[in-house]
């Protein structure tokens, strides 16, 4: 199975986080939703791209925030079933001297949220920052073998 990019939720600012009714879809459109404006909240929710996969121990989240440092994010899990996770990119000072031919990197608040699988311990998450990527683990519940025991028959 590849893993295609699917870009639809950063143009809405991860509202569709939670539930996606778009799921397995085999097109990537960007038509199919409206363009915010640059100065929205929505239009810095692309810079929060997030991966998300499952491993035999744990759900982990990455997300790239270049530039950002630790302070300026913030982890946090709502009624033990929703991860969030948001910050704050600053836009850079502008000077008077300085001309400005584009400006594309988008600044201001952002935030992601994802509703945590039932299998997922909300109590044990650990986040770690290095070169601008969140990586942030959810513990999972192990997986309950059925025990076999051995009854002696008497008699």
């Amino acid at each position: 199975m590849s893993m295609t990019p699917f870009d639809y939720c950063s143009r809405l600012g991860g509202l569709l986080d939670l539930w996606d009714p778009f799921e397995g879809f085999p097109f990537e459109s960007r038509l199919a939703f409206p363009r915010f404006g640059d100065d929205s909240a929505f239009a810095s929710a692309a810079g929060a791209r997030v991966d998300w996969k499952e491993t035999q121990e744990a759900h982990v989240f990455m997300a790239d925030l270049p530039g950002l440092r630790k302070e300026d994010v913030r982890v946090e899990v709502e009624d033990g079933s929703v991860l969030q996770i948001s910050g704050q990119r600053s836009r850079e000072r502008e000077e008077k001297t300085d001309t400005w031919h584009r400006i594309e990197r988008s600044s201001g608040k952002f935030q992601r949220r994802f509703r945590l699988p039932a299998n997922a311990k909300a109590d044990q998450v650990k986040a770690a920052m290095e070169n601008g990527v969140l990586t942030v683990t959810v513990a999972k519940e192990g997986v309950k073998k059925p025990g076999i025991r051995s009854i002696e028959i008497s008699g």
